[in-house]
């Protein structure tokens, strides 16, 4: 018999239970030593690890959404067997984007210039740079934008979910037509929103106007490779949770196969973002390009700037060439941690120097909202899992990803 309704065992609620409770008390405690500290830099690290997590989480779980509405354009069958997972995944838009909007509130309208520099307005009317990009590093713009995305995002992944739930009732052949052509359609509205905001505008508000004055044409792109591969990886993850827990029947090693594919390509391609990015900015060797990467080479983040080329490409790419590697249900979980946790890292190297300068921290705090975080996509990726069936049964698509062989 098919097991199709995910029930939340024991042991799922205990380790996610630990990862907030572990997550709650480094906020908790993080606010009194660190956001309560008379010391600048004590603040500065409070606030720049709670922008990290909540920008890279955000747009993990996002990537979600942004697989579904994909595949749909391209008429893929082959993810049907799965696809509540992401769907599960991307539930988490609305709450990590509240809580995104809440820290932007606060660092914007709490003129937190050791964040953004372009905060502070005396400082920009002596800045020709600054000055220049003041049209839209403001913060009214900002604010606007930002909820507009997330808005977006939220608005039209619900809308997306909603009609997913129309699968799970019987279809004729008219029918299921014009369901496809539905999908479709706001599948392609996704997209277009998708493109306008984290495929240019949103990564240059929210991470590169740190380093205000460094610019780069490849950035969103790149921003947006390392959380898709993550948010791939963490599909893959809940995947080879409910394929050993006896869930998803239809789900074979073939569509796992397809899913350390898509880790192995865009490890692949992030890394061609990366090295065409340094490669053409070291060669050139021009101040106001290699200022952004100076503090990264030989600065106190040089450990992290190559660990993050060893965890993000090196491994992945080494890893997953094999066949088997995509087959096997340890590997791929492994891998797909190690990938999280790298672009966590991506994204660390991307915020901190900027704020704490010299003022390297890599502690209790950082790893305490790191947990935080993954106890609250435990929490509600399970619940999100708990409200339909993990298979939409009449999905027109849904025999394509049963005889799927790849």
């Amino acid at each position: 018999m098919i097991k199709q309704q995910f029930e939340i065992s024991a042991g799922y609620k205990k380790w996610t239970n630990i990862l907030l409770g572990v997550g709650g008390l480094a906020l908790v405690l993080g606010i009194i030593f660190l956001g309560m500290s008379k010391e600048p830099v004590e603040q500065t690290r409070f606030w720049a690890v709670l922008l990290q997590n909540s920008v890279f989480f955000l747009l993990v779980v996002n990537a979600s959404m942004f697989f579904i509405c994909v595949t749909t354009m391209a008429h893929g069958g082959w993810q049907m067997a799965f696809r509540r997972v992401p769907e599960a995944i991307s539930s988490l838009v609305p709450v990590f984007g509240l809580l995104t909007l809440i820290i932007f509130i606060a660092i914007v309208f709490g003129h937190r210039h050791d964040i953004y520099h372009w905060l502070d307005k005396e400082h920009v009317e002596h800045d020709p740079i600054l000055k220049g990009k003041r049209a839209f590093l403001n913060p009214a713009f900002f604010m606007i934008w930002s909820v507009v995305a997330i808005g977006l995002w939220s608005f039209l992944g619900s809308k997306i979910r909603k009609l997913s739930s129309e699968a799970d009732e019987q279809m004729d052949q008219e029918t299921g037509r014009k369901y496809i052509i539905k999908n479709t359609a706001w599948a392609a509205a996704f997209l277009v929103a998708f493109g306008l905001t984290v495929g240019s505008t949103i990564p240059w508000l929210w991470l590169m106007s740190i380093d205000a004055h460094w610019y780069s044409t490849m950035y969103s792109w790149y921003t947006f490779a390392s959380s898709f591969v993550a948010g791939m990886s963490l599909v893959a993850l809940f995947v080879v949770y409910l394929k050993n827990r006896d869930y998803l029947e239809y789900v074979t090693e073939e569509h796992l196969h397809d899913i350390g594919k898509f880790m192995f390509a865009f490890s692949v391609f992030w890394t061609y973002l990366w090295y065409s990015q340094f490669m053409l900015i070291w060669y050139a060797n021009i101040p106001e390009e290699t200022i952004y990467f100076k503090p990264r080479m030989q600065g106190p983040y040089r450990v992290i700037f190559f660990l993050n080329l060893i965890l993000n490409f090196a491994v992945p790419f080494l890893l997953l060439m094999r066949r088997g590697s995509k087959r096997n249900y340890t590997t791929i979980t492994a891998l797909a941690v190690l990938i999280i946790l790298g672009h966590w890292t991506d994204f660390y190297q991307m915020v901190m120097p900027g704020t704490l300068h010299e003022h390297y921290s890599l502690g209790w705090f950082e790893f305490g909202i790191l947990a935080l975080y993954a106890g609250l996509i435990m929490f509600f990726v399970g619940k999100g899992l708990t409200k339909k069936p993990l298979v939409a049964e009449h999905h027109p698509f849904l025999k394509e990803s049963i005889i799927h062989h790849t």
